[in-house]
């Protein structure tokens, strides 16, 4: 159990497990679960690419502190780890891809530029909307003028998340009026991943890169933070 990886709707389990071989995978990460795993000694490294938000309580920031504290990486991206890592690379928490690296520079700031609606586990966590991240990449990659490129973005921030499908966003935009002939474009155009691609990157770099010692921290010890710890260790 050296390594665990939190994912879900970004990437089978099945691609996981053959990009990292050996790998423990778990479900979104979600609050108590990395405290939880700070309390197992043979937990040395931490991945997290999905995380759940609005149905359960999300990851905290001190978890993740508190487990680099305890001597135990944590490496981030695509979803939920894109913004964690990026929250937290100053105290060490290790982020890769373009997604982590947009939120770094300020260009996404949003939470909701990553979050898509799923399926729960028996379905696979099989996603039913897309996140704005990946339509940003498709509108950026597609044969369109910047005025028209401007106006889906603006379009497809204004739908909520669970309803941020490609098939909504070129709805909305003939209702809009935007130009025919490039919506036509749009739609056969080959729509890009980039939640994937971005984990898929930080699992290859997992593979090749031995486990370290990450810097020296320390978890501020607020009530709310100690409460939980409680709560976590009465349930285990």
């Amino acid at each position: 159990m050296t390594t665990i990886v939190f994912v879900g709707p970004t990437l089978p389990a099945s691609e996981v497990s053959a990009l990292l071989p050996g790998a423990t995978i778990s479900p979104p990460v979600s609050l108590g679960e990395i405290l939880r795993l700070t309390r197992r000694s043979s937990v040395k490294r931490i991945a997290i690419i999905d995380g759940y938000f609005e149905r359960m309580a999300a990851v905290w920031h001190k978890e993740i502190v508190f487990a680099l504290e305890r001597g135990i990486e944590v490496w981030g991206a695509a979803s939920m780890g894109a913004l964690r890592a990026a929250e937290l690379r100053s105290v060490g928490m290790v982020g890769v891809g373009a997604i982590y690296n947009a939120f770094v520079r300020g260009e996404l700031t949003a939470d909701d530029e990553v979050a898509v609606a799923h399926l729960p586990a028996e379905h696979g966590y099989r996603a039913v909307s897309d996140a704005l991240v990946n339509l940003r990449d498709g509108i950026a990659k597609a044969p369109l003028t910047a005025r028209t490129r401007t106006a889906l973005i603006e379009l497809a921030r204004a739908r909520f998340y669970r309803d941020r499908t490609w098939a909504t966003l070129i709805e909305d935009a003939r209702a809009a009026g935007l130009p025919a002939a490039q919506l036509a474009k749009l739609a056969a155009w080959p729509k890009p991943d980039r939640k994937a691609t971005d984990a898929r990157l930080l699992l290859r770099k997992l593979a090749r890169t031995p486990i370290t010692r990450p810097p020296r921290v320390k978890t501020p010890r607020t009530w709310a933070f100690e409460r939980l710890l409680e709560i976590v260790r009465s349930r285990d």
